[in-house]
């Protein structure tokens, strides 16, 4: 699994939107975008930024693979109250980590043809009014 692939992954199992991780790191949300789509490669600096914001040592963000352990410790503050949500992936889960990235694929997957669903509505809707 690249390094991109797994920084989509924490900051999806962290609760964080892209455009929250854009905007801590000082970037544009297309900018950080492009980093988890792999269009741009990320600059040590940059990694070390971002490991940071998910709480992580660096060397924890470019080893994680399937047979490492890690912990994934989500403190998103709302107010004064903070919320902790523990994701513990193992060697025997491996599987799982796979499957997630799937999900996560299919999901990216079915949002695009809902929008080109959408799309196709409004240009039915447009040649509609156009024959009326």
């Amino acid at each position: 699994m690249s390094v991109h692939e797994k920084i989509r992954i924490i900051r999806k199992a962290k609760g964080l939107t892209l455009e929250e991780v854009a905007h801590q790191l000082g970037m544009s949300t297309n900018g950080y975008g492009d980093i988890e789509r792999g269009a741009t490669d990320v600059n040590l600096s940059r990694l070390v930024q971002i490991s940071q914001l998910f709480d992580m040592e660096l060397s924890e963000l470019i080893d994680l693979n399937e047979k490492n352990v890690f912990n994934i410790l989500d403190s998103q503050n709302t107010g004064s109250i903070g919320t902790h949500n523990h994701c513990t992936i193992t060697p025997d889960s491996s599987e799982s980590l796979q499957l997630q990235f799937v999900l996560e694929n299919q999901k990216l997957i079915i949002e695009q043809q809902t929008q080109e669903i959408a799309y196709l509505k409004e240009i039915i809707a447009l040649m509609k009014r156009e024959a009326g």
